[in-house]
C-alpha cells in the first residue's frame, strides 16, 4: 500500500472493469448526416448483413445513428490510402439525397451490430438487403420497403406505402391512415401476418393463405369478403366415360366456385359429378402443393446466389416468387379505399381493430 493508502492492485482491478466500458459507449456514440436537400423529403438505404434494425421517425432534419459497431473512419491513412478491409465497423454516406448505411459488406465475415436509427418523419426507408435480423419502423410516414431472409418485421404508426417480404419471419403493422395511391403489401413464406388498422379504416383487402386460416374482428357489415380455394391453371386430366354415355364429362375448373357449383348437364347421375369433383379437388391440392415447393425452392436458390454477390451490386434481396393457390379472402372494408394485400405459405393472416 502507498503513501496514499490505495493499493496498486486496486488501481487494476478498476481498470479492468471500464475498459469494456468505455468500449461499449464509443461503441454507442452517435454518427450523424444530412440531407443534400432537406427541403425534400430524403431517402435511407439501409444494407445490414446481420443484426437487429430500429428506425424511429421523428421531427429531425438530420439522419442519427447509435450503433454497438464502430463507425469507419472516413479519411485516408497518412499514406493517402483507404482501407477497404476494415471488419466490425459501418459505412454511412449521402448522395442525391439518399442516405446509405452500409454494414456487412464482406458478408458472413462480419460480426452481428444492432443499429438504433431517427430519421425524419418524411423518410422513405428501404431495407436493401438484410440475411438474419428483426426490423422495426415506427412513426415514418414515407414509403417502406422491406426485404429479408431471416427476421421478424415491425411497422408501426405508418401512413405511406409499403413492401415488405420476408422468408422467414412474422409480420406485425399498425397502420395510422392509408393512401388510395399508395398501397401495403405484406408477404411471409414462414411466418404470420397481423395487420392493425383505425375502425373507420376504408379499405380494398386481399388476402392467401396455404396453409394458415385468415382471421378478423371486424363485423361481417363492415367487412364484406368471398372467399374461394384456387390454383394455378393447369390442364385437368381425362375422366373415364361412364357406362351409357357419349362423352367423358369434363370436371368443373380450378379455382371456381365449387361449394357452390351444380352437376352439369353432361353428368349421367349425382355420383358421377361428384366422383368428377373429388378428382378435381384432389388435382387442385397437388398442384397447390407443387407450387408451394417451387416457391420455396426458388427462395432458396435465391438467397444462396445473393450470398455471393458483391455486396455494392444487391441494391435489393431477390423479390420472393409469387405463390398461387391455397385459400384467398378479398373483401371491402368501410365501404372500400387503399389496397391491403397479405399472403403466407405456412402462417396465419389476421386483421384487427387498432385498440
Amino acid at each position: 500500500m502507498n503513501a496514499t493508502g490505495f493499493s496498486p492492485k486496486i488501481f487494476l482491478a478498476a481498470a479492468l472493469l471500464l475498459a469494456p466500458l468505455a468500449a461499449a459507449r464509443a461503441g454507442d456514440a452517435a454518427s450523424t448526416i444530412a440531407f443534400s436537400d432537406p427541403s425534400k423529403p430524403g431517402t435511407l438505404k439501409i444494407r445490414v448483413w446481420h443484426g437487429d434494425v430500429t428506425v424511429r421517425g421523428s421531427d429531425v432534419k438530420e439522419v442519427s445513428v447509435k450503433a454497438d459497431a464502430e463507425a469507419a473512419e472516413p479519411t485516408p491513412r497518412k499514406d493517402g490510402l483507404r482501407v477497404l478491409s476494415t471488419s466490425s465497423s459501418y459505412s454511412l454516406s449521402e448522395k442525391g439525397n439518399v442516405v446509405t448505411l452500409d454494414y456487412g459488406a464482406e458478408g458472413w465475415t462480419e460480426g452481428s451490430a444492432d443499429f438504433d436509427i431517427t430519421v425524419p418523419s418524411s423518410t422513405t426507408v428501404v431495407v436493401a438487403s438484410s440475411v438474419h435480423g428483426d426490423f422495426t419502423c415506427s412513426g415514418v410516414s414515407g414509403d417502406i420497403d422491406v426485404r429479408t431472409t431471416h427476421g421478424d418485421v415491425r411497422l408501426d404508426d405508418i401512413s405511406g406505402g409499403a413492401l415488405v417480404e420476408t422468408v422467414k419471419g412474422d409480420i406485425r403493422v399498425k397502420v395510422r391512415a392509408l393512401a388510395p395511391s399508395k398501397p401495403l403489401s405484406f408477404t411471409s413464406m414462414g411466418g404470420e401476418v397481423f395487420i392493425y388498422v383505425p375502425a373507420d379504416l376504408k379499405a380494398s383487402v386481399r388476402f392467401r393463405t396455404h396453409r394458415g386460416v385468415i382471421l378478423t374482428n371486424f363485423d361481417d357489415k363492415v367487412l364484406v369478403t368471398k372467399t374461394e380455394i384456387s390454383t394455378r391453371p393447369h390442364k385437368a386430366p381425362p375422366v373415364p366415360a361412364t357406362p351409357g354415355s357419349t362423352a367423358a364429362p369434363v370436371p368443373p375448373a380450378p379455382g371456381a366456385d365449387t361449394v357452390n357449383a351444380s352437376p352439369s348437364s353432361g353428368s349421367d347421375s349425382d355420383d358421377d359429378w361428384r366422383d368428377q369433383l373429388r378428382t378435381s379437388i384432389r388435382v387442385a391440392a397437388d398442384e397447390v402443393a407443387i407450387a408451394a415447393r417451387d416457391a420455396a425452392e426458388a427462395a432458396r436458390e435465391g438467397i444462396e446466389q445473393a450470398r455471393f454477390e458483391v455486396a455494392g451490386s444487391l441494391d435489393k434481396m431477390p423479390p420472393l416468387p409469387p405463390m398461387t393457390g391455397g385459400k384467398t379472402v378479398s373483401g371491402i372494408l368501410n365501404g372500400g379505399g387503399g389496397e391491403i394485400q397479405a399472403t403466407t405459405l405456412n402462417g396465419d393472416i389476421t386483421l384487427k381493430k387498432l385498440e
